[in-house]
């Protein structure tokens, strides 16, 4: 089945040229970029990247202080202010609306996830 092989080699292209999106975003936008980066479908509609070793160097002391909560907050507020570049990029890449994102950090392992949920394909709805 060559034509799967093919599909399947696209696909991965497609999932790395995320990977590397984002890991250049984060370190665009923060500075400092993770070390490891892994993106994978969910599902027809919800992609996900999780990037490893991702903390910026004040923040790995903030978690040495015991102030994960403050990471967190932080976090969150940065991607907020960076949503529209972090959007902008994955629809470039994926061709596809994304109609939702979200962001998630584990300040004591240093992981971050961003979660991106695609309008369905052919603009149906999902059942």
């Amino acid at each position: 089945m060559i034509g799967s092989n093919h599909d399947e080699q696209r696909g991965g292209a497609m999932l790395a040229s995320v990977s590397n999106a984002l890991v250049t975003l984060h370190k665009e936008q923060f500075g400092r970029g993770p070390t490891r980066a892994r993106t994978y479908f969910a599902g027809a509609d919800t992609l996900v990247c999780v990037l490893e070793q991702a903390l910026l160097p004040a923040e790995r002391v903030m978690v040495q202080k015991g102030d994960q909560q403050r990471v967190r907050e932080s976090r969150g507020a940065l991607q907020a202010a960076t949503k529209d570049q972090f959007v902008a990029a994955i629809e470039a890449i994926v061709a596809r609306e994304v109609v939702a994102f979200a962001s998630a950090v584990d300040p004591d392992e240093g992981v971050v996830w961003e979660i991106y949920n695609f309008q369905p394909d052919g603009g149906r709805p999902d059942g």
